[in-house]
């Protein structure tokens, strides 16, 4: 059994419009939602023994606000095909997940990591969070998938079941749409 937790970097701001958008920062709300997003995971008892991200300045200040509310370092590999990568090239990344790893963190972007998730997990009634997901797949969100393969070579299109995604409004309101 191989799991696979998928984090939005938290939301960023366009307050520097000389930025490239590789080097934008998180806001304020995005520090709160991220660090929120932490002191869930450790409500939930998530863990990871791997994790890998996108090197963008909003993914790396997403990792740093989520282990303080974690209240333990992540340190993940940096990966730049992770940037605003397509579904298929997180598939590339996440078939190279080393073979000793069975709790993994992606922490990435949109619309990347929306469409993995709708493409690792299949469209029926047995998978009702995928609506959700379907629907949007929020700044500083996490979704969580568990395969049943050995092997993360062995992950394919339809193989997941979505056992986890929460949105930071999920666990606070004032971080939902049209919110500072």
């Amino acid at each position: 059994m191989k799991t696979l937790t998928l984090l939005r970097h938290a939301k960023s701001g366009w307050d520097d419009p000389v930025l490239r958008d590789f080097d934008r920062p998180l806001n304020g709300k995005g520090k709160r939602a991220a660090q929120l997003v932490g002191r869930n995971w450790r409500t939930l008892g998530l863990v990871f023994d791997h994790a890998v991200a996108s090197p963008a300045v909003r993914v790396m200040e997403t990792i740093e606000q989520v282990a303080a509310g974690y209240g333990d370092a992540l340190a993940p590999a940096w990966d730049r095909r992770i940037y605003l990568a397509s579904a298929t090239t997180l598939l590339d990344v996440v078939h190279e997940l080393p073979a000793g790893a069975d709790h993994v963190l992606m922490v990435g972007h949109n619309p990347g990591l929306e469409d993995l998730v709708l493409m690792l997990v299949p469209d029926s009634d047995d998978q009702p969070l995928r609506d959700d997901v379907e629907a949007k797949f929020p700044t500083a969100s996490t979704a969580q998938l568990r395969f049943d393969v050995t092997d993360w070579h062995d992950v394919a299109a339809g193989s997941a079941t979505l056992a986890l995604f929460v949105r930071p409004r999920d666990l606070d309101p004032s971080l939902g749409p049209d919110q500072d």
